[in-house]
C-alpha cells in the first residue's frame, strides 16, 4: 500500500489501542480501513466521521503505528492537526476530537464549525 508522509490526523496511544482492539474482533472485514472525515450536520454545522470503509479514488492513505487510515482529499483541510483520543472512563466513553481548525464546537464534542 502506498502511504503519504504528512498525516492530517494524530491518534493518541489510547486511540491506537482501541482501534487495534476493534480491528482484531472476530468477523471484522479486513478489507476495510479506518475512515476519518467530516460531513455536514450536527449542532455546530459539521460532524466528524470515524468509521471503517473501503478506499475509493478520492482517498489518501496514511499509516500510523500499524493502523492504515483513509481521508477524503477534500476533507484534509478541515482535519489538519486534529487529535483523536479514546476515553474509556465511566462518565466519558468514546472517541474525542481536538481540532485546531474548529472556530466553534458544541457540548457533544463531535460537532464543530470552521
Amino acid at each position: 500500500m502506498e502511504t503519504l508522509v504528512k498525516q492530517p490526523v494524530h491518534f493518541t496511544p489510547s486511540a491506537v489501542a482501541e482501534i487495534k482492539r476493534l480491528v482484531s474482533q472476530d468477523g471484522f472485514d479486513a478489507e476495510k480501513l479506518l475512515r476519518v472525515g467530516v460531513k455536514g450536520g450536527g449542532c455546530s454545522g459539521m460532524t466528524y466521521i470515524l468509521d471503517f470503509d473501503l478506499k475509493n479514488e478520492n482517498d489518501e492513505l496514511f499509516e500510523t503505528e500499524g493502523i492504515y487510515f483513509i481521508v477524503d482529499k477534500s476533507h484534509s483541510i478541515y482535519l489538519l492537526g486534529m487529535e483523536v483520543n479514546w476515553e474509556g472512563g465511566l462518565n466519558s466513553r468514546g472517541f474525542t476530537f481536538k481540532n485546531p481548525n474548529a472556530s466553534a464546537t458544541c457540548g457533544c464534542g463531535t460537532s464543530f464549525a470552521v
